[in-house]
């Protein structure tokens, strides 16, 4: 490692110019402040936070529509527990059921086709969120669930997909970055070839980096390298476990339920093809047609700047609410709930 940071230094001295590279991972965010891999890089090199964390990414509209499905009577709700603090427009799930909803916390969407065969007059709900990473298990549960021939089990769909939400990140005029290090966890479904857009239209090189300290500083230094080339390529650093062509089973039975649709990224807006909706053929598991709940317009809490943020164009600490009126007891904005998003990584790592 010593030798890798060695020539990190001296590429960054050569290249004469402040980086911004963009770790598009929540995980990332995280391991990077736990390993303090900021003190030891070149202080040239600002390391900023993308959207890749599924918490926080989940649009205010989307969590007010699960609210409201769960206010239905004889449904319950069912999500992953990082889900149950994010704010929606006035109350988030965790308050609908302190007031009655039957909203429940799973560890696996397997499991709520297990309580739907266990609770047969009760509609269950599962509040599916995340990226390329979880939704193929999603279809899975779809496919055990069709299987046993359940018809009391949907799915609200509020997935995303990274490779558009990138080409956002590229063609808005205010985001200002050099290179991407690229998720470790969702390429090991997709692969590296999703990604070619960003070097070959863009011209930004981008590494698909581990969560070791070791492994994220290498995919820094050749994201560097390639700076210092002057070229653009797409790498995988995370060799022992990312293939190129990426996991072609689950993409396939993802693909088979589900497909590319419009979402509404939490303040950033709607991304084309940036989410997934299930197909027609299995519209009788999508519960937005099913209970139809109202799309609401709420727009971030006031002073909030969580959607700035994941788009890089400001750090937490440049919110006007960071560590006072927004906390993780008490938190505003979804980047300050979950434990991978941007400011719940600032302030657990005292960069305040």
């Amino acid at each position: 490692m010593k030798q890798m940071l060695e020539e990190l230094h001296r590429l960054a001295g050569s290249i004469n110019r402040p980086l911004k590279l963009m770790e598009v991972c929540g995980t990332h965010t995280v391991e990077i402040f736990r390993h303090g891999i900021r003190d030891v890089i070149p202080k040239s090199i600002t390391l900023l936070s993308g959207p890749g964390c599924p918490v926080c990414v989940t649009s205010v509209r989307d969590v007010d529509a699960a609210i409201a499905i769960a206010k239905i009577p004889g449904v319950a709700m069912t999500t992953f527990g990082d889900m149950m603090r994010v704010p929606g427009g006035r109350q988030s799930l965790l308050e609908a059921r302190s007031e009655g909803a039957d909203v429940r916390v799973l560890y696996s969407p397997l499991d709520a086709v297990a309580l739907a065969q266990k609770e047969p007059k009760k509609e269950i709900v599962f509040f599916g969120t995340g990226f390329e990473t979880t939704s193929p298990l999603i279809a899975a549960s779809i496919a055990h669930a069709e299987l046993a021939g359940l018809t009391n089990i949907t799915v609200y769909a509020a997935f995303k997909l990274v490779p558009p939400a990138l080409t956002a990140l590229l063609d808005s005029p205010d985001v200002q970055v050099d290179g991407f290090i690229l998720p470790g966890h969702v390429s090991t479904i997709i692969g590296s070839k999703p990604y070619e857009f960003v070097a070959s239209k863009y011209r930004k090189p981008a590494v698909i980096t581990g969560f070791e300290a070791k492994e994220i500083i290498e995919g820094i230094l050749m994201i560097v390298r390639q700076i210092a080339n002057r070229t653009a390529s797409v790498e995988i650093q995370y060799k022992s476990v990312v293939r190129e062509e990426g996991n072609p089973k689950a993409v396939a039975l993802l693909n088979k339920y589900f497909e590319p649709a419009e979402a509404y990224w939490r303040g950033i807006g709607a991304i084309p093809l940036s989410g997934l909706k299930l197909r027609d053929q299995y519209a009788a598991f999508d519960a937005l047609k099913k209970f139809n709940p109202p799309l609401s317009d709420a727009t971030e809490p006031e002073l909030c700047s969580c959607g700035d943020i994941l788009r890089g164009v400001k750090i937490p600490t440049e919110c006007a609410l960071f560590g006072t009126g927004c906390t993780p007891d008490n938190p505003v904005g979804p980047c300050m709930v979950s434990t991978e998003g941007s400011c719940a990584a600032y302030f657990k790592y005292g960069q305040y």
